[in-house]
C-alpha cells in the first residue's frame, strides 16, 4: 500500500514546504515564554534554557520552571554563580536531573567564556548536556543558522510527509536526511518553530488534523484513510519492576532525617529519605533490613507505585520515632514546611508527604500491603527520569 502511494505520487519539492511553514506560522505562532515576539531577536540564554527545560517535558510543564529560572537568574552568569544546590531545588519536581547539574556546568562553561553562547552546531555540541537536537535547536532559533532539530514533532512530520513505514528510532537516518532537505536558507529559526508548534497542535500523534495543515497537499499520509498510523508504533518492550524501601525517622517536633543522592545516577543530587538498594522482587517482602540505623521501625501500610522510563518502583514505607538532635552522618534534619524547597525529586517529595499523614493516621483502612491506593492520591507517576 505504501509502496503504490510513493509510486503513484509526485515527488515531494524540499523546497515549497518552507513557504507553506512560514506563511502558518506567521499567522498561528503559539506564544510561549521563551520565544520572541514578532520582529524580535531571540536570546539565546532564554532558548538554551527552554530547550533543556523541554526535554522529557511539555511546554505546560516546562513554562512555570522557565520562569522561575529566569527571575532567579537572568542572565547566564548569575545561574553559572549559583550553587549547585539553588539549582537541584529549583529543578525538583521536573524529573531527568541529570539535566539540571548538566545545566549548571553548561552555564559555567559559557560565564568562563565571557557568557556568549557559540553560534554553530559543533562549538554547542562540546558544552556540557548540548546534544545533536539541542545544538541545533540553538543554532537555528537563536542564530538562524540553517539547522533543523528533529525533535518527536518533527519526526513525526517527516515521516508523515514521506509516508515512511519504519517506526522513528529506526529509521533516523533517513528521517534527518529528509529534514535537512526541507531546512529553509533563511528564517530557519522560525520554521523549526512552526513544525514543532504544527506537530504539537494539527499533526498529532493520534487524530492528526490534516484539514488544517499547510502541509496538507504535499503530504503522502494524508492520501491515506489513515494518516494517524505514520510511523508506526515500536513494539512495547516489557516493563520492569523493582521494589526498595525508604525510612521516615522524625523526631517529636516534625523534622525528619535525609540525605542528598549522589551526583550520578539516577535522580543524582536530589533529596531523599534515606533507603536500600532497589532490586527486582515481591513488595510484601520488603522488610527494615536496608534501614539506616537500629530503631524501632514500623511498616506504614500500602506502598508507593512511581514510574521511571525503563521500569517501575514500588517502594515500602517505614517510620520511627528518633529523640537525638544531632543527625547521623550525611543526613540532615528537614522541618515539614521546607519539603518544596530542599530539592527532593517527585518521588521522595511524595514519599515524605505520604509518610507524615500516614504518621498521623496509620489507620488500616487506607489501605493493606502492596496496595498503592493505600497513599493519599494514589500514587502512580507519569514517567520521570532515566538517568
Amino acid at each position: 500500500m505504501i509502496d503504490s502511494i510513493a509510486a503513484s505520487a509526485p515527488h515531494i519539492k524540499p523546497r515549497s514546504i518552507a513557504p507553506k511553514v512560514l506563511a502558518w506560522w506567521d499567522k498561528n505562532r503559539r506564544t510561549l515564554p521563551w520565544r520572541a515576539g514578532p520582529g524580535e531577536t531571540a536570546d539565546p540564554y532564554r532558548v538554551w534554557l527552554s530547550e533543556i527545560l523541554l526535554q522529557q517535558t511539555t511546554a505546560a510543564g516546562a513554562a512555570p520552571y522557565f520562569l522561575d529560572f529566569v527571575a532567579r537568574w537572568p542572565r547566564v552568569e548569575a545561574l553559572a554563580a549559583a550553587p549547585l544546590e539553588a539549582v537541584m531545588q529549583a529543578f525538583a519536581g521536573l524529573g531527568y536531573y541529570s539535566r539540571a547539574r548538566n545545566l549548571h556546568a553548561c552555564a559555567k562553561a559559557v560565564a568562563a567564556f565571557g557568557g556568549a553562547f557559540p553560534s554553530d552546531e559543533e562549538a554547542l555540541r562540546a558544552l556540557p548536556g548540548i546534544g545533536p537536537y539541542t545544538a541545533a535547536a540553538i543554532a537555528a532559533i537563536a542564530f538562524d543558522r540553517a539547522a533543523l532539530p528533529v525533535d518527536g514533532n518533527i519526526a513525526r512530520i517527516v515521516s508523515r510527509l514521506n509516508a515512511f513505514a519504519t517506526p522513528i528510532l529506526a529509521n533516523r537516518a533517513a528521517i534527518d536526511k529528509a529534514a535537512r532537505a526541507l531546512t529553509p536558507p533563511r528564517r530557519a529559526g522560525d520554521f523549526a518553530q512552526g513544525l514543532m508548534d504544527i506537530g504539537a497542535t494539527i499533526c498529532r500523534p493520534r487524530n492528526p488534523l490534516c484539514g488544517s495543515c499547510p502541509m496538507a497537499g504535499a503530504c503522502l499520509a494524508a492520501r491515506t484513510d489513515s494518516p494517524e498510523d505514520f510511523p508506526p508504533r515500536a513494539p512495547r518492550k516489557a516493563t520492569r519492576h523493582r521494589v526498595g524501601a525508604a525510612f521516615y525517622a522524625r523526631r517529636a517536633d516534625g523534622a525528619f532525617l535525609a540525605r542528598r543522592r549522589p551526583p550520578k545516577g539516577l535522580l543524582g543530587s536530589t533529596m531523599e529519605l534515606p533507603g536500600g538498594h532497589w532490586a527486582a522482587g515481591d513488595i510484601a517482602a520488603v522488610d527494615a533490613e536496608a534501614a539506616p540505623f537500629a530503631a524501632r521501625w514500623r511498616r506504614l501500610p500500602g506502598s508507593l507505585e512511581h514510574v521511571f522510563t525503563h521500569f517501575t518502583l514500588n517502594l515500602a514505607l517505614y517510620a520511627a520515632r528518633v529523640d537525638f538532635h544531632a543527625p547521623p552522618d550525611g543526613m540532615v534534619w528537614i522541618a515539614p514546611s521546607e519539603i518544596a524547597s530542599s530539592g527532593f525529586s517527585g518521588l521522595m517529595r511524595k514519599a515524605a508527604e505520604s509518610a507524615a499523614v500516614l504518621w498521623e493516621d496509620p489507620s488500616p483502612a487506607r489501605g493493606t500491603e502492596g496496595n498503592a491506593r493505600a497513599f493519599p492520591g494514589g500514587w502512580r507517576e507519569a514517567p520521570d527520569e532515566g538517568l
